[in-house]
């Protein structure tokens, strides 16, 4: 079933409580936000002060804010509720909202998966009747919330033509992340037990279900290359991954195969080096060429995947030129969202000071140089 506006809400069903008072049942003429969100998700972080500030503000007129973090990444649900439980008491002092806790699963098969709901942070806004009002981004809870609070958005055409256009939008992400799911947990578990043969034939598998997901191809080159090192497979696979991102034009495939020939965490010493070079150079070039990438990939995102090719052959200068103009259009005409730079910003620093030998800031952001052995990228890198 499709849980849309309009859609009974379903119930809470969680392990642990770890803020506030337990929910068992969404009360008559009370207004529920149910967020979806995790301690690793930087818009899920830089939504909670904003969380706060609509529950201090609309608790009189009935507000409810309830936090489910079902997507913590930890080895065990112990570890996870312990560092949940040490996140939020370091980091969300003044919290004044509930914490639920999830790991079985169970929140995500009820709420995120029927909505088509395909990524967090996700606000489940449930109205006064017990049913969903509107399911989206908490940042949109500014002009949403005030409506439902009165009685008028669910009727308004606003809220319908919200409705549809967030479906429309995540529908066929959502059931591909269904199909994909199989895969994803057997390939998962092949990891964890270090099984490359089972985990290349969960990746077989996804490809042949979908031969243009690019998280499929590249973890396939990964796992030949460098978990595998079965260079007589693995060549023709980062061959035609190569050849497919040029063909498409795709930034984001360029970059993907790039950092499979030329990422520092990565040991090329049975990789064939004239080959390597010279796919990298092509790949360089077409990365570089002021030609737009149809996936509107922003230059300055890919410049440091480049810039390991240039050092690697021995272009240091070009290589280091490349990460200072990445820093530089971090505060461009369109300057790069807060959450994203928190994520980009650090391993670019990094990589700049291994490169000019010396310590390098941005604001009281700084990284000093550090040796990096050529150890396999974690797969979780290169499949989602």
């Amino acid at each position: 079933m499709v849980l849309r506006m309009g859609s009974p809400a379903p119930a809470i069903k969680v392990q642990n409580w770890l803020r506030g008072e337990p929910l068992a049942n969404f009360q008559p003429d009370k207004v529920y936000i149910v967020e979806f969100w995790a301690t690793w998700c930087g818009p899920c972080v830089a939504a909670m002060p904003h969380l706060v500030q609509l529950q201090e503000q609309y608790k009189d007129s009935g507000l409810e804010v309830v936090g489910v973090a079902a997507h913590e990444h930890a080895p065990t649900a112990d570890e996870a509720r312990t560092k949940l439980d040490a996140w939020l008491t370091e980091k969300c002092s003044n919290l004044n909202y509930r914490i639920a806790f999830d790991s079985t699963g169970e929140m995500n098969k009820r709420w995120m998966e029927p909505s088509f709901s395909v990524g967090i942070p996700t606000s489940f806004v449930i109205d006064r009747d017990g049913h969903i009002a509107f399911i989206g981004h908490p940042m949109s809870l500014y002009d949403v919330l005030p409506q439902v609070l009165d009685g008028s958005w669910r009727t308004s055409d606003q809220a319908k033509a919200a409705d549809r256009e967030r479906i429309a939008k995540t529908e066929h992400t959502a059931r591909e992340q269904a199909l994909k799911k199989p895969i994803n947990d057997k390939f998962w578990a092949a990891v964890k037990a270090k099984d490359w043969k089972t985990a290349l034939s969960a990746i077989e598998d996804g490809i042949a279900l979908m031969p243009d997901d690019i998280n499929f191809r590249v973890a396939h080159a990964h796992l030949l290359l460098h978990r595998m090192r079965d260079m007589q497979t693995g060549l023709p696979v980062i061959r035609q991954l190569v050849r497919d991102a040029i063909d498409r034009n795709s930034e984001h495939w360029m970059i993907m195969a790039i950092d499979q020939l030329f990422h520092p965490a990565n040991d090329y010493s049975g990789f064939p080096a004239a080959e390597r070079f010279a796919m990298g150079k092509e790949l360089s070039e077409h990365i570089l060429a002021p030609n737009p990438s149809p996936d509107d990939v922003p230059k300055f995102l890919s410049y440091r995947a480049v810039a390991h090719y240039y050092h690697e052959i021995g272009n240091k200068d070009r290589a280091i030129a490349l990460l200072e103009l990445a820093i530089k259009a971090l505060d461009g005409p369109e300057p790069m969202p807060d959450e994203l730079k928190r994520d980009f910003l650090p391993g670019l620093l990094q990589t700049l000071a291994n490169y000019k030998g010396e310590k390098v800031c941005y604001g009281a952001l700084c990284a000093t140089p550090q040796t990096i052995s050529p150890t396999p990228k974690a797969d979780k890198e290169n499949l989602t």
